[in-house]
């Protein structure tokens, strides 16, 4: 097959007619992949080069061994990841130097270039799918075959993580299958005289692994950003970057660099992760966004692999939606013996959900789910509009936040946030905090005041000509008596005395009304557009007593949840001040 505009993806294809016929069962996720993949198909001006697909699969069969030593068999998954790297193309305009035949001189003359399509590739898939040997294959062949690579990383969580994609290729420099590889591998790094030819050209070092011939480079690096900020490089693999404590967007510090490189490839590769409000939440977020169409960027390859309900993990035919290598690379023993476990050990139940059928664990650990967090898509003013106020007020680190809950005809309630901060918190954030306060300044929840320990006065002021200017209509009010003399004595000698509810912290008062807004919740009844509030709940989680009795808590000091906090003194106020509403 030549380069064809039309033609289906070989790999693709394959799995496409399986799915169709019902052998394999697909999550929402990977279907609207699928979908994305037919467009593609339908455009003329992206182009399949099947060549490229069967060389890179032919190179990987014949000349790299698995860690035991034994043949590479590529997985079908592997293929039909691989074939949206290799496969698709399109082509650019571009002004090239082209020196005279002479040599002296030259000119630039306008050249339609060859360009691969993607240069990002997520893939977020089940623990034990062998997705650490596909990044291997991947980097074993732009270190050796495409000679225009030069520096090219791998990064995990931990330097033993990063290791497992370097481990296979070291066990290929050793055993040297295919013609290739001991063409490669033949010679002795120390001999630097005489013929080149008796020299190794690709060898494993303290540095890394180096190819000599091509001046290839692969190294190990922490998963940090001053350790990825800059480089520019050819080829990155970022493992498990959903499943460490990662606050910080690695894979875009990565890009940075990487995007002064023509046609450099990022391929970030993970189970489910078990952190919240981390770099992995926005980009799952942006992956969704892309999924469903809601902008397009061709050049983003993504296979995220889940169960769509909890309710199918205790169907083993359910099974390959989360992993397409289970009976492969991982039996299916394995996998019943953990839901034996989950229901057994409670403590290892969210690891299981996450890691080995793709649902966030946050889901089941933290008061909210990661679905009940996601803002809502229309903005709304509330202006004149009947509600509650809810504080909960802080001079310190935390946020003094103020809550707004409007109850609507639907039994829903709309709710807004504004919240404050002294400049002195704010200089102390590390850089990826900073950067998501910075997005709350922006869609004005979080106010910053010039100052070391915030002056409640101060707050007040500004919190009273905020509501003046939204014209909303507080017909109660709601606080947590800490801190809060000096602002509620003000706001009752201005607003009078009645509805306003004082809220001791604890379970026996919490426990109610927590239980009812998670009901409502659930039913997608707490409206809200706001950043802020989405970081606040999705830092929630809550603390049983021995009496069943539910107290709102978080997890780390820098999971604020101040918000929430003020959003449940607002609905215990409303609900002992119904009548006001009526």
């Amino acid at each position: 097959m030549a380069l064809s505009n039309t033609a289906v993806p070989i790999y693709y294809g394959k799995f496409r007619d399986a799915v169709i016929r019902g052998d394999i069962p697909i999550c929402k996720e990977v279907e609207m992949e699928m979908q994305r993949i037919d467009s593609l198909i339908a455009d003329p001006g992206i182009y399949y080069d099947d060549a490229a697909v069967e060389g890179f699969i032919s190179y990987c069969e014949n000349e790299l061994t698995l860690t035991d030593g034994s043949d590479l068999n590529l997985l079908d998954s592997f293929k039909v990841w691989a074939e949206q790297i290799f496969g698709w193309y399109y082509f650019v305009e571009r002004s090239i130097y082209e020196p005279y035949e002479d040599g002296h001189g030259g000119h630039y003359v306008t050249k339609w270039i060859k360009t691969r399509l993607v240069n990002k590739q997520y893939l977020i898939v089940a623990r034990g799918a062998a997705k650490s040997m596909y990044a291997s294959c991947l980097q074993n062949y732009f270190l050796n075959v495409d000679v225009t690579t030069t520096h090219q990383i791998t990064t995990a969580p931990t330097m033993r993580q990063a290791e497992e994609v370097l481990s296979p290729i070291r066990t290929a420099i050793t055993r040297a299958r295919g013609p290739f590889y001991k063409f490669l591998t033949e010679g002795s790094l120390m001999n630097t005289s005489g013929s080149k030819a008796n020299r190794t050209k690709l060898a494993s070092t303290k540095r890394g692994i180096e190819n000599f011939m091509t001046g290839s480079f692969l190294e190990i690096r922490p998963m940090r950003i001053d350790k990825l900020q800059g480089l520019q490089l050819k080829v990155a693999t970022v493992d498990e970057w959903l499943s460490g404590d990662i606050r910080e967007d690695v894979i875009g510090s990565i890009e940075q660099g990487a995007s002064k490189v023509d046609d450099y490839l990022i391929v970030a590769i993970s189970s489910e992760g078990t952190v919240r409000n981390g770099a992995g939440d926005t980009i799952k977020m942006e992956l969704m966004d892309i999924l469903k169409g809601e902008y397009f960027n061709p050049h983003v390859s993504i296979w995220w692999y889940k169960l769509d309900s909890i309710d199918e993990v205790s169907n083993p035919d359910m099974w390959l939606k989360a992993n397409p290598n289970i009976g492969k690379t991982v039996k299916y023993e394995t996998y019943q013996l953990d839901v034996e476990r989950a229901e057994k050990a409670p403590a290892a139940r969210n690891d299981i959900l996450a890691k080995r059928f793709g649902l966030p664990m946050e889901g089941y650990t933290y008061y909210f789910t990661y679905e009940e967090t996601l803002p809502q898509e229309k903005k709304r003013t509330y202006w004149q509009m009947p509600c509650s106020l809810g504080a909960d007020l802080s001079q310190g680190d935390d946020f003094c936040a103020f809550t707004f809950l409007f109850p609507l005809l639907n039994g829903a309630f709309g709710i807004k946030t504004r919240n404050y901060i002294s400049s002195s918190t704010l200089m102390k954030l590390p850089l990826a905090m900073r950067n998501k306060y910075d997005q709350f300044m922006k869609e004005g929840s979080l106010i910053v005041l010039d100052c070391t320990v915030l002056d409640m006065m101060e707050v007040y002021e500004d919190l009273d000509a905020h509501i003046v200017e939204c014209q909303y209509d507080i017909r109660c009010f709601g606080y947590d008596p800490y801190n809060s003399k000096e602002f509620v004595e003000r706001w009752e000698s201005e607003n009078g005395p009645f509805g306003i509810e004082k809220v001791p912290q604890g379970a026996k008062t919490e426990s109610v009304p927590l239980g009812e807004l998670k009901k409502l919740s659930e039913e997608r009844m707490l409206l809200f557009d706001e950043e802020l509030m989405t970081f606040a709940m999705g830092n929630c989680i809550a603390m049983e007593d021995t009496n069943g009795n539910r107290k709102l808590l978080k997890k780390r000091y820098d999971q604020k949840i101040d918000a929430v906090a003020a959003m449940m003194d607002a609905y215990i106020a409303y609900k002992l001040n119904r009548d006001a509403f009526e």
